[in-house]
């Protein structure tokens, strides 16, 4: 991987990722979607805002921005380590959108795109991983930080390459990161609920 390349790859992945799929179909319906909610730009206050099926929609459009950079990267170049360093920087520009003042979302849906890139069978894992994980305690933002416990032991589990290894442990890192907030109100015992309305 030689420096220009790897720019290249980076700034591909960072400028789609960088996209904010919740903030402009909200914007088409009039709403701000930075006052409803948590305010985060993503699928989950996307759904509090747009309904079930506008968060889903959400969600696929952020996965796929996620999804696809990694994918086209590694048939381009065909090089794995390029394909890991572009769907890192889609799921970076999800977060920190150049478009947007550098405020984004949390980016499990993009985060998920990208493993679907290099591993399905991680991606299942870290499905189940969530779902045990939401459905007792109706916290979402537990189950992504299962999410992130998830993928690294998955791909150590595998023995996937090295980039998807490191890739996964830095992707969960930064998804305790990014929920830092969340986590100190799981703490607290205010964390909202799923179906938990607003007091």
């Amino acid at each position: 991987m030689n420096i220009q390349t790897a720019l290249v790859a980076a700034l591909f992945g960072y400028l789609l990722g960088s996209i904010s799929f919740s903030l402009l179909l909200a914007r088409f319906k009039g709403i701000d979607l930075r006052g409803v909610g948590s305010g985060n730009l993503g699928a989950t206050n996307a759904s509090r805002a747009l309904g079930k099926w506008g968060g889903l929609t959400v969600y696929l459009l952020d996965a796929a921005k996620g999804f696809f950079p990694a994918w086209a990267t590694l048939v381009y170049f065909e090089q794995l380590d390029l394909a890991v360093l572009a769907g890192m920087a889609a799921y970076a520009g999800h977060i920190w959108p150049v478009y947007f003042g550098f405020r984004g979302g949390k980016g499990v849906a993009t985060l998920t795109g990208v493993v679907l890139a290099f591993h399905p069978l991680s991606l299942a894992w870290a499905a189940l991983a969530l779902l045990v994980t939401v459905i007792p305690t109706r916290w979402m933002s537990l189950g992504s930080l299962a999410i992130g416990v998830s993928l690294p032991i998955s791909a150590w589990h595998y023995s996937l390459d090295k980039p998807i290894f490191y890739g996964f442990l830095v992707a969960g890192l930064f998804l305790f990161w990014t929920h830092r907030s969340n986590i100190g109100r799981i703490l607290a015992g205010t964390e909202r609920r799923i179906g938990e309305k607003k007091s």
